[in-house]
């Protein structure tokens, strides 16, 4: 019975794999991943305009930040609007030019048709997992790896956590109690006055009321005084009720996607158009509460990455070192010659789980694959920093010290798109699978 499972959990392994491999060939060859534009769901077809080049990112902003609208409507109209979209789509792409360079800009904007039905398919097999009595997990995770769709994004984040239980049956009154106990929380620690707490609580309280203003700076959501006040109560709540480490600068980026997620519920349209004061109080206090768990389960998996000194990123930084030289050794030869240290750089990424680094618009995909991983996640971060850093291997080389360090504080990431991300994510997945079932490869 044990074989079989093995036999079962390879196979998936294997064919993960495989696919990744396929992602990869298909970008290197201009098209676009697949996965691409069915990772939202529309009530509509999509026109031309949603389907811009990389150096446009507008578009995929809107979509990733406007689930509730897009969650309208059965799935069956959903597949339907896809099949309505391959046609209208094979019908232009006859009419085109025969120029070179249109058809090599047509590749890129639009994927094929195999791509669609192949998220068609994708959509179909999340629909079934979550129907379910009990989800499993498991397919849950390999089903999510690669993006999930924004509107069944909240639920599954739930999930994949372990913060709602996989028995539908259990699912509400469990939620329900986790955001009364939340709400009792916030009576007990935050709603008193400064007299009932401690010096150091007081201390912290501060630092946390000084940070969130500026979490996020470049999203005006995140400037909106109510948005800040929940942050300020989330960070607190968690902060007295996990001592061993406290409030640690950086925790504040981490709570950020979780907030955009959930809220993504209750509003429609772009993130900056949200209000986060237009909502009653009691889908503010749930919404705060799905934040809090969601972040504690995060965190209980990293628990050292905030602890004093935080050893568990200076572990990361120490692995990511040795494994950036196995993969790149002539950049790992230039950075040591110049003098450049990773904790100089590598520290606020693994802090922060690289949210800093990417536009706002691409963290929620990139979160998919982080819960995915679940417990394994900490081991993956070091993979997803090598690939992210050895994106600019060659720029690296021409580069000496000081200017390494402007670049690598300031990276050109602000006109990404998904292209980029799921080559980042890619990229780390193939050196996993190559590196992380060898370790002696890693090994001074």
């Amino acid at each position: 019975m044990r074989s079989d499972r093995e036999e079962d959990r390879n196979a998936t392994v294997d064919s993960r794999f495989n696919q990744t491999l396929r992602n990869v060939q298909g970008l290197l060859k201009g098209r676009s991943f697949p996965g691409k534009v069915l990772i939202t769901r529309r009530s509509d077809p999509l026109d031309n305009s949603t389907m811009r080049s990389p150096d446009n990112h507008g578009s995929l902003r809107d979509s990733e930040t406007g689930p509730s609208q897009q969650a309208d409507g059965p799935f069956e109209d959903e597949l339907q609007s896809r099949s309505n979209l391959n046609a209208s789509s094979s019908a232009s792409q006859m009419k085109s030019s025969t120029s070179n360079s249109e058809q090599t800009s047509n590749e890129v904007q639009k994927p094929s048709i195999g791509s669609r039905a192949t998220d068609s398919a994708r959509l179909m097999k999340f629909t079934k997992e979550l129907s379910a009595t009990t989800v499993i997990l498991e397919k849950l995770r390999e089903l999510s790896w690669n993006g999930i769709p924004s509107y069944l994004r909240p639920n599954i984040w739930r999930l994949l956590l372990g913060y709602a239980p996989p028995n539908s049956d259990r699912r509400e009154g469990v939620l329900r109690r986790k955001r009364l106990d939340y709400l009792d929380c916030v009576a007990q620690y935050y709603d008193i006055q400064d007299i009932e707490r401690t010096d150091e609580e007081i201390n912290m309280l501060r630092q946390i009321a000084v940070d969130c203003p500026r979490t996020v700076p470049d999203v005006s959501f995140f400037q909106q005084a109510q948005v800040q006040k929940s942050l300020e109560r989330i960070l607190y709540i968690w902060a007295i009720r996990h001592p061993a480490s406290g409030y640690v600068q950086g925790i504040n980026d981490l709570a950020t996607p979780f907030l955009v997620v959930f809220l993504s519920e209750h509003v429609e349209g772009s993130i900056d158009n949200w209000m986060m004061s237009d909502l009653p109080s009691e889908k503010i206090s749930g919404i705060e509460a799905d934040c809090y768990w969601c972040l504690s389960k995060l965190l209980d998996g990293m628990q050292d990455h905030y602890t004093f000194a935080q050893p568990g990123i200076q572990r990361l930084v120490f692995k990511l070192k040795e494994l950036v030289r196995r993969i790149d050794e002539p950049v790992s030869t230039h950075m040591e010659e110049q003098g450049l240290e990773f904790l100089q750089f590598a520290f606020r990424w693994f802090n922060c789980l690289l949210i800093r680094e990417i536009p706002f618009h691409l963290v929620n995909r990139l979160w998919d694959t982080y819960l995915a991983e679940g417990d394994a996640l900490p081991d993956f971060l070091v993979y997803i920093a090598a690939s992210f850093l050895l994106t600019w291997s060659d720029n690296l080389l021409k580069l000496d010290f000081q200017e390494m360090v402007m670049f690598l504080q300031h990276l050109p990431t602000h006109n990404w798109s998904h292209s980029e991300l799921e080559m980042v994510l890619s990229r780390a997945y193939m050196w996993h699978a190559m590196f992380n079932s060898s370790p002696s490869h890693l090994a001074n």
